[in-house]
């Protein structure tokens, strides 16, 4: 181990890893270091006996901008640019067209009073119709894109991802997460299953202490998530309590996912989607035979994601087995098992599914993103200020972070020499 790398980042996700690609070809030396026994952090293809899963992001949003569109093509990986599912229902099951326009509406109609008349108290539920009878469907939609209810969402903050948002959203058919862990570059000295535990400052370096050994760095980027550093997971000196208190302010929500394998036929096409019941909040959605696929990836969100963290992995399965059959019938229960699961809530090193910002708190995302002492930079898509709660947010996050640190470090390494 380098006991004295020019810069270390911490945290091996997205972020992590675009720093790193950043810092490439530099001649600084980099170290990464990561709890995890593995790279990506909430990017995360796990392999199954029914092909490659994504327990975490799994599509490339905004597409036609995003940063890993390009890697990817640039590193062999596909691209799939077909059209998708989502947003439509299966055969109208359980969710008729009529109501689904309906819905529609009542999102729309939303989504325009958050964007142009933003209520005073910048909470997101406040924007909602009084009495509204798509208020649950609303909420449930709040889960999947925010991690939590409309009550604890900043109107501004959605609204500033929704205004970036280019609704282009493709996907990797290998995994987003394979790609992104395949996308370290050479030459950085790489630490999985090592926490960094305490971070403190002398005059001219930083000292990371870790269970094997103690490094001292000339600057750090640190990319953990917003729980574990508003949290007291890594000991940090009190200069840093401003990072940590923007950090409280922007909480990861809750996001699981669950996956199904489907044996045998079945009446499950594929490429096709349902909403499991627009009338209940803590609705799973369910995206099946993805790319043809053997599977049905069941997406929880807000208050379904909970209860599945609270409860466990088989009433989790049990739940989503459950909606399907009610809306496919009784005979499609033979036809599925469950396959895998993500535990995001129970991560350590991680807590939760992506930031979002709580009502009144949206600027603290540039808080949490300047540098401390032009030697601490914090990168992470909770520092990206509209492509937040996505891979790259936190990609486009990690080479900032990186640039400031290079602007930072090589004058002061230059006047040396």
């Amino acid at each position: 181990m380098n006991s004295e790398p020019d810069i270390a980042i911490i945290g091996a996700g997205a972020a992590g890893i675009g720093a790193a690609r950043r810092l490439a070809g530099t001649g600084l030396s980099v170290s990464i270091f990561d709890s995890l026994p593995r790279l990506g952090g909430r990017a995360w293809t796990y392999e199954t006996s029914a092909g490659p899963v994504d327990l975490g992001c799994g599509w490339l949003h905004s597409a036609d901008r995003n940063p890993w569109t390009r890697i990817a093509e640039e590193s062999g990986f596909k691209v799939d640019r077909g059209l998708t599912a989502w947003g439509e229902q299966f055969r109208d099951l359980g969710f008729s067209k009529a109501e689904r326009e309906d819905a529609r509406r009542a999102f729309a109609l939303w989504s325009s009073r958050v964007a142009t008349a933003a209520p005073a108290s910048d909470k997101a539920a406040d924007a909602l119709e009084p009495d509204g009878s798509w208020t649950a469907y609303l909420q449930a939609l709040s889960g999947y894109i925010s991690g939590d209810e409309l009550e604890r969402i900043s109107a501004k903050d959605y609204a500033a991802y929704d205004e970036a948002s280019t609704n282009c959203n493709w996907r990797v058919p290998a995994g987003y997460g394979a790609l992104i862990s395949a996308s370290l570059p050479a030459g950085v000295e790489l630490h999985l299953a090592t926490s960094v535990d305490a971070l403190t400052l002398d005059e001219r370096r930083i000292v990371l202490r870790t269970a094997g050994a103690t490094v001292r760095t000339r600057a750090v980027i640190l990319t953990v998530s917003t729980n574990v550093l508003a949290g007291g997971a890594i000991s940090l000196p009190s200069a840093l309590d401003p990072w940590r208190d923007a950090a409280a302010c922007l909480p990861l929500g809750n996001n699981e996912k669950l996956f199904l394998e489907i044996v045998g036929d079945g009446p499950f096409a594929p490429e096709s989607h349902v909403l499991g019941d627009p009338h209940d909040p803590a609705t799973g959605t369910y995206y099946i035979r993805p790319l043809g696929s053997p599977v049905i990836e069941c997406f929880l969100g807000g208050a379904g994601a909970r209860v599945a963290a609270a409860e466990g992995h088989s009433a989790a399965f049990e739940r989503a087995i459950g909606q399907l059959v009610s809306l496919f019938g009784s005979s499609a229960r033979r036809c599925l098992q469950p396959l895998v699961a993500s535990d995001w809530a129970h991560t350590p090193s991680i807590g939760g599914g992506y930031s979002h910002a709580l009502p009144g708190q949206a600027d603290a995302r540039v808080a949490l993103a300047r540098p401390f002492d032009d030697r601490l930079f914090f990168a992470g898509e909770a520092t990206h200020t509209s492509d937040f709660s996505t891979a790259h947010g936190g990609y486009e996050s990690g080479v900032r972070a990186a640039e400031e640190a290079i602007n930072a470090l090589v004058p002061r390494l230059r006047q040396k020499d």
